[in-house]
């Protein structure tokens, strides 16, 4: 099977050649990192199947967030705990999504910028649902930074699962919220995360950076009806421990050009992207995080 890590090997180091001095450190680090994914020089182990019994060889890593094959484990530990905090409630995803013109500051100052995202999110969040007029209680929030989509373009986006209800701050009661659709008003929390943005941005020194006409138009939030949450949670898992291409999506490395799959939406079929090597490892490395920065606010 084609590995990303075999990928930035063959043609990492022309890259590195070529934009070195205009790459983020911590681009640089994943590149060595996902380079050496899985090399023979670690060694391996031999695993029984737990259904034939056959013994499996598998490659030790060197577990670093970046790779592809590493971080398994890390999303399992993860998510396990977070399964027995679920309530018995029905819950819902809400979406909270930069505006395009934000990008390129999104990428010029990525640590600042994905730290903001996750910030003004969940304050936009609380803010509405403690308003008599939305819910009138604190609620309760799991935000996951999502900055890339399934083609690997730049999009810088918050999933958050929440609770269908919160707590009276009076008698400590549960606030059901007054729709089965939505928990607070949409309209209203994307004004809100928009005005959040710009303050944090003006405190940050950025707001020069911002086109004007990003505050003038409406910012995009999305929420759904989730069930129990648990197929969201699941979903977050991957999102949290690993960078935006798997190996089980890679299809071809040839004559300097790699094909991959991707899907458009949930229930649609496999579509295929095929780019110049350096162009797939430059739509990878800006999805790469800064060592120690979490992906996850609760």
């Amino acid at each position: 099977m084609l590995a990303l890590a075999a990928i930035f090997r063959r043609h990492g180091p022309a890259s590195r050649t070529t934009c070195a001095d205009r790459m983020l450190p911590s681009h640089l680090a994943a590149m060595a990192a996902i380079a050496q994914c899985r090399p023979d020089a670690l060694g391996g182990h031999l695993s029984p199947c737990a259904a034939c019994g056959e013994r499996e060889d598998s490659s030790h890593s060197w577990k670093n967030r970046h790779g592809p094959q590493c971080q398994n484990e890390a999303a399992t530990r993860w998510l396990a705990p977070q399964r027995t905090l679920r309530l018995p409630v029905p819950y819902l995803l809400v979406t909270f999504t930069l505006p395009e013109a934000l990008r390129p500051v999104a990428r010029a100052h990525q640590p600042c910028l994905s730290t903001l995202l996750l910030q003004t999110s969940a304050a936009a969040f609380q803010a509405l649902t403690l308003d008599p007029h939305s819910l009138g209680g604190p609620s309760g929030m799991v935000g996951v930074l999502h900055p890339w989509t399934r083609d690997l373009a730049s999009h810088p986006h918050v999933h958050s699962r929440v609770p269908g209800g919160g707590l009276s701050p009076a008698s400590g009661q549960w606030l059901s919220p007054r729709s089965a659709a939505w928990l607070v008003p949409v309209r209203a929390l994307s004004r809100l995360f928009r005005g959040q943005c710009k303050a944090a941005l003006t405190t940050a020194g950025l707001s020069d950076s911002v086109p004007p006409q990003v505050w003038h138009k409406d910012w995009v939030t999305h929420g759904q009806p989730a069930g129990t949450g648990t197929e969201v949670l699941t979903s977050f898992a991957p999102s949290i421990s690993r960078i935006a291409l798997t190996n089980h999506r890679l299809e071809t490395c040839e004559d300097g050009q790699v094909t991959c799959r991707f899907k458009k939406g949930r229930g649609a079929g496999w579509k295929r992207l095929t780019l110049p090597a350096a162009a797939c490892i430059h739509r990878v490395l800006p999805h790469g995080l800064p060592r120690g920065f979490s992906t996850v606010r609760s």
